[in-house]
């Protein structure tokens, strides 16, 4: 059973497993399926928020209980309260509920050299953020450790995600690029040299260390990322190439130079690089993918979203809306959690004044 099983990595898990050979159902609040599954996929309409519903939608119990959207300790013991009827469960965490040794964490990034440095590569035995209610990250931290403390009941694969991407994504890093690209900027300004890496995970990477981890029932902790951390411009030049673009690229020693300026969504002055050797000796892993392996559905993914958006803010004549369509309409409509999240990452009339005075 996959709860969550609509959402981004969702949908390759159940694929992933249904292919396995796992008689697999798919739980999520619409109860809706991706086309791509087996027509042996059960979807079913439950809301994880519901205690009853979902120990209604277990039943009898199951095998494997994978876990795409617990984010708290509540999540953690709501799983743990239906261990007499589930064999063992797959949970998905983040890679950043790991603090340095300093004590820098993701959420101390905002402060004077708060950003955290980590050693590379990071490995899982590499010291957590204390739990709390206090943000993501600490929630994280402590969906963790209730789970762990609870593996005798329910052995329990922990599986800490980095940057997620894909096609279904409410937040594509990608983004920034592709707009860039769609929008026919001539030059774009890359912080930190160009050399910031923040690990990317494929939805493919991280569905096939599930499909691993269900068919070996433990209690572990694992990094899920993709074989390769590139540089941010070096994602930024593979997405050109997937789009046929050639701006000219401005690199800037040390943080952006100006609000608005050079902040991409990988931009990080210290390396978040992991590990991967603790999934290849206690699952067998062995890459399915690359990072730019990738990058042609999820840019196809990105670009027919933002057209969708163009349509639906297109009024009048059907040429308003070909022109909406074209240019993308808001962004902030096809992506309003990537706007949440990052806030404006298209202030090109800054760009434009700070690149004009460079110039001069």
């Amino acid at each position: 059973m996959v709860i969550g099983a609509t959402g981004q990595i969702g949908r390759a898990a159940v694929g992933a497993l249904a292919r396995d050979g796992w008689e697999v159902t798919a739980l999520s609040r619409g109860g809706g399926r991706d086309e791509a599954w087996p027509d042996e996929v059960r979807a079913v309409r439950v809301d994880r928020s519901d205690d009853p519903a979902l120990a209604a939608a277990v039943g009898d119990g199951c095998d494997v209980l994978v876990d795409m959207v617990a984010y708290g300790p509540e999540h953690a013991r709501q799983l743990t309260a239906l261990a007499g009827r589930v064999g063992s469960a797959v949970v998905i965490s983040s890679v950043s509920v790991y603090e340095d040794d300093e004590g820098r964490t993701f959420d101390s990034q905002t402060e004077p050299d708060g950003f955290p440095r980590y050693p590379v590569p990071l490995t899982e035995d590499q010291r957590t953020i204390a739990p709390g209610e206090s943000s993501y990250s600490t929630r994280k931290a402590g969906l963790e450790r209730e789970l762990l403390a609870g593996a005798d009941r329910l052995p329990t694969t922990v599986l800490r995600a980095g940057a997620v991407h894909g096609p279904h994504c409410r937040t594509p890093r990608e983004l920034y690029f592709v707009k860039r690209n769609l929008d026919g900027r001539a030059r774009r300004v890359l912080a930190f040299g160009g050399g910031s890496r923040f690990h990317p995970a494929g939805v493919h990477t991280v569905a096939e260390l599930v499909r691993l981890a269900a068919a070996r029932p433990g209690t572990r902790v694992l990094n899920a990322v993709d074989p390769d951390a590139p540089t941010v411009a070096e994602i930024a030049g593979a997405i050109d190439a997937v789009m046929g673009a050639a701006p000219e690229t401005v690199l800037v020693d040390g943080p952006p130079p100006a609000p608005g300026v050079g902040d991409t969504p990988w931009s990080v002055p210290h390396p978040v690089v992991c590990d991967m050797a603790a999934a290849e000796r206690e699952l067998g892993y062995r890459p399915v993918t690359r990072y730019a392996d990738r990058l042609p559905e999820t840019i196809a993914w990105i670009e027919r979203r933002l057209a969708e958006a163009g349509r639906s803010a297109g009024s009048g004549t059907d040429r308003d809306r070909a022109d909406g369509a074209r240019t993308g309409g808001d962004w902030r409509e096809a992506y309003p959690k990537m706007f949440a999240n990052y806030g404006d990452l298209f202030d090109y009339a800054s760009e434009d004044a700070w690149l004009a005075g460079r110039r001069a």
